[in-house]
C-alpha cells in the first residue's frame, strides 16, 4: 500500500485543486486498489506542494543548477537497496517529492491542468521506487512503470 504525505507550500495550489490532500488521497486509493504490488507492504512518501523560488533553492543547493523546475524527487534508496528493504521491512520511507506550481503547464483548464499534475507525482513516485532516466534505455523503462500507473488513474 502507497500513503502520501502532502504539505501545501504555497497557497496558490487551491486556485487550481479545491483540496490538494484529498485530490491525492483519491489517487493513491485508486493506485492501491488496481496495483496489488505492494499489497502487503506500506510505502510512504512526502509530496510538497510548492512554487518556484522554493523549487530554485533546493535545485541550487542539492543538484547545483541555480534555476527553478517543474519537479524534484529525493529518493531514500536506489533500486536495488529499496527492493532488499521490501523484503525485510513492512512500513518504508520512500522520500521526498517537490512540485512547483508555476511550472504546471494548462492551467488555464482544469482538467487538463490535473492530468499535468498526475504526470508530476507519479513520475517522482518512480523516481522514488528507484528509477532513472540518465541513459535512453533507463528512461523507456522508467516511462514504462509511469505509465502504467498513469493507466490506472485515468
Amino acid at each position: 500500500m502507497i500513503k502520501a504525505n502532502v504539505i501545501l507550500d504555497n497557497i496558490n495550489w487551491e486556485k487550481y485543486l479545491k483540496n490538494p490532500r484529498n485530490f491525492i488521497r483519491k489517487k493513491i486509493y485508486i493506485l492501491n486498489k488496481k496495483s496489488k504490488m505492494y499489497k502487503n507492504k506500506v510505502l510512504i512518501f512526502t509530496l510538497i506542494l510548492s512554487n518556484s523560488s522554493k523549487i530554485k533553492k533546493l535545485n541550487s543547493k542539492f543538484r547545483k543548477i541555480n534555476k527553478s523546475t517543474d519537479i524534484l524527487s529525493f529518493p531514500f534508496y536506489d533500486r536495488k537497496k529499496l527492493n532488499y528493504k521490501i523484503k525485510k521491512e513492512k512500513e518504508i520511507y520512500l522520500g521526498d517529492i517537490i512540485i512547483n506550481l508555476s511550472k504546471i503547464k494548462n492551467k488555464n483548464n482544469k482538467i487538463k491542468f490535473k492530468k499535468e499534475f498526475d504526470k508530476l507525482w507519479v513520475h517522482g513516485m518512480v523516481h522514488l521506487f528507484g528509477y532513472k532516466h540518465i541513459k535512453d534505455k533507463d528512461f523507456f523503462t522508467m516511462h514504462k512503470v509511469e505509465k502504467t500507473y498513469l493507466k490506472h488513474l485515468n
